[in-house]
């Protein structure tokens, strides 16, 4: 996929305002996501933003993201669910499928039969999208800030280009684009001397876990070329 984001990177650059303030996130966090999750999913492109959409609905609490009660937002969730059953169906039935994820699932011998499991069919399309969104977005986001409060570290970029895989990991590390996971035990366990039981939920916070002093020195500072970035969480 790089010649494809690299060639879609070049467009949404070329067309941004110049000489004008304009909103970083609405004009290339967002749109350069909802562009690369079209390509995944292979939807119309006029699409797209549903995507992001339903994004926000499932991680936004109503009142909060675009839903603004329960109600409407499992409405939400169950339209964007009639939408890809309509996609598995269609290309389901294709002799010669594709490359998009939902072909992928529809004709692979694991995952061919949960559109049968509708609440499980929605709960992966949910982790598939938020994934591609939210992180992306984010850290595109949270990236641009970090350099612009730190203009010695973008210098050292433009120097030493070299160091920019070093510096994704410290933009993950340093912005944490997901804030926390919560899972639920299905067992009775221990963990660091602290006793778990089924049914217990457990929250572990990526923003505590990537500002640990203990693991990273002066762990607030943003440092691309920080030896241990990679040592993230998330």
């Amino acid at each position: 996929l790089e010649p494809e984001i690299r060639l879609r990177v070049r467009s949404i650059l070329d067309d941004l305002p110049r000489g004008e303030e304009f909103n970083w996130v609405q004009h290339l966090s967002i749109e350069l996501t909802t562009q690369m999750l079209a390509v995944l999913f292979d939807v119309p492109f006029e699409d797209r933003y549903k995507l992001t959409h339903w994004s926000d609905v499932a991680t936004l609490p109503p009142g909060i993201g675009p839903a603004q009660t329960r109600e409407q937002r499992q409405d939400e969730l169950m339209e964007c669910l009639d939408y890809f059953t309509a996609l598995w169906k269609e290309r389901a039935d294709r002799q010669d499928p594709g490359n998009d994820l939902i072909s992928i699932m529809a004709h692979s011998r694991s995952t061919s039969d949960m559109i049968d499991r509708p609440m499980e069919f929605l709960g992966n399309l949910m982790l598939l999208i938020v994934g591609g969104n939210d992180t992306t977005r984010n850290s595109l986001t949270g990236g641009v800030l970090a350099f612009n409060e730190n203009p010695d570290q973008y210098q050292k970029l433009r120097d030493h280009p070299q160091l920019i895989p070093n510096m994704v990991s410290e933009i993950i590390r340093w912005q944490s684009p997901v804030a926390h996971m919560r899972r639920r035990a299905t067992m009775d366990t221990t963990l660091a001397d602290k006793q778990i039981r089924a049914g217990d939920i457990v929250c572990m916070w990526y923003l505590s876990g990537n500002r640990d002093p203990a693991i990273f020195e002066d762990a607030d500072a943003f440092l691309i070329d920080r030896p241990n970035a990679r040592s993230h969480i998330g």
